[in-house]
């Protein structure tokens, strides 16, 4: 008992002292920050530096490539993913979907949406892109067995899902 009457106050003291994760601050969920044009965010290295830089992993690339192509930047998304050692990912393949079809090479984006899920079909990002081609190709059926895909991947409440299922609605978030 007389431990317990110690120890009590003492966790009270040390809680404040311990450190605090916050939801969704892992590398993952992290903003990539913007480079200066020709340069690339070094994960490792937590800086920009030139894209050219042979230390740079085909994933910082990769990644890279995906921020520009949200930026509307398609064709430095593109041309940053044509000098990747292995462009052979599914994360290569649907970033390289997201460009061409937003530069509105659909069919093109379509053929690498497809290349990436024969290398992950569990990758609900590519199924929800590849659901959104669907629509602008005039074919809501495709769109939405690509949404009855996701659902049974990561359910109904997953990013993937909700983005998708706009776009199908006509309201698409992005």
């Amino acid at each position: 008992m007389a431990l317990r009457r110690f120890l009590f106050p003492v966790v009270f003291v040390l809680l404040p002292a311990m450190p605090v994760f916050a939801a969704g601050d892992d590398n993952t969920n992290s903003k990539t920050p913007d480079c200066p044009r020709g340069q690339v965010y070094d994960s490792t290295a937590k800086q920009c530096v030139a894209a050219k830089t042979s230390r740079l992993s085909d994933e910082d690339k990769t990644r890279y490539a995906y921020h520009l192509a949200k930026k509307g930047e398609y064709q430095a998304a593109l041309d940053l993913l044509n000098t990747l050692k292995n462009g052979n990912t599914a994360e290569a393949w649907n970033y390289r979907g997201y460009a061409t079809r937003k530069l509105g090479r659909t069919d093109e984006g379509i053929g690498y949406y497809q290349r990436s899920l024969a290398l992950d079909p569990t990758y609900a990002k590519a199924r929800e892109y590849l659901g959104e081609a669907w629509l602008v190709k005039g074919r809501p059926d495709l769109a939405k067995a690509q949404l009855k895909t996701i659902a049974t991947l990561c359910g109904y409440r997953c990013e993937e899902y909700r983005d998708l299922q706009a776009a199908i609605d006509g309201h698409p978030e992005s």
